[in-house]
C-alpha cells in the first residue's frame, strides 16, 4: 500500500495506540507459556499494529517492513522453533523435549525458558505471514 489511507485524526490515533499495541503484543508472547495467550496470539496482535500503522500511513510511513524482512522474520522465526525442538535430541531427550536443555536451572525453569524460546520463534512467525499475507492482497487489489 504505497498510498496513506489515514487522516490527521486517524495518524494521531495510531500513533498514540501504536506503542500499547506492541507492548500488549509482547505481554502476550512472553506469558503465553504460563496464561492463555502465546506467540501466535502475540505474533497476531503484532502483525495487527503493523497493518494499523500501514493502513494509517502507507508504506512511506516510516515502518518500511518489506516483504523481503517479513519473509526473514518468518524464517528466523521458524529457525527458532525447529533449533529449540531439535536441541532435545542432540542432549538425549526428545523434540521438543525443555528438560533435556543443558542449563543449570530449577526443571520448571528451564521448561520456562524452552516454551518461551518456542512462543517467541512462533510470534516471528506468525508476524512475518500476516504481514506477507495483507501485502499480497494490497498488491493483488492494486493489480486488480
Amino acid at each position: 500500500m504505497n498510498f496513506a489511507f489515514g487522516s490527521p485524526a486517524l495518524d494521531a490515533a495510531s500513533r498514540l495506540m501504536t506503542p500499547f499495541i506492541l507492548m500488549f503484543g509482547a505481554y502476550v508472547v512472553m506469558h503465553g507459556h504460563d496464561s492463555p495467550g502465546g506467540g501466535f496470539q502475540g505474533g497476531v496482535i503484532i502483525a495487527a499494529c503493523v497493518i494499523l500503522v500501514r493502513l494509517v500511513r502507507g508504506r512511506a510511513g516510516g515502518w518500511n517492513l518489506s516483504p523481503e524482512t517479513a519473509l526473514a522474520l518468518t524464517c528466523a522465526g521458524v529457525g527458532i522453533f525447529v533449533g529449540v525442538g531439535l536441541l532435545g535430541p542432540i542432549f538425549g531427550g526428545n523434540f521438543l523435549d525443555y528438560a533435556a536443555l543443558p542449563l543449570s536451572l530449577k526443571a520448571g525453569e528451564v521448561r520456562a525458558v524452552g516454551s518461551l524460546a518456542i512462543e517467541i520463534g512462533v510470534a516471528l512467525t506468525v508476524t512475518g505471514v500476516l504481514t506477507l499475507v495483507f501485502d499480497a492482497l494490497v498488491e493483488a487489489r492494486n493489480d486488480g
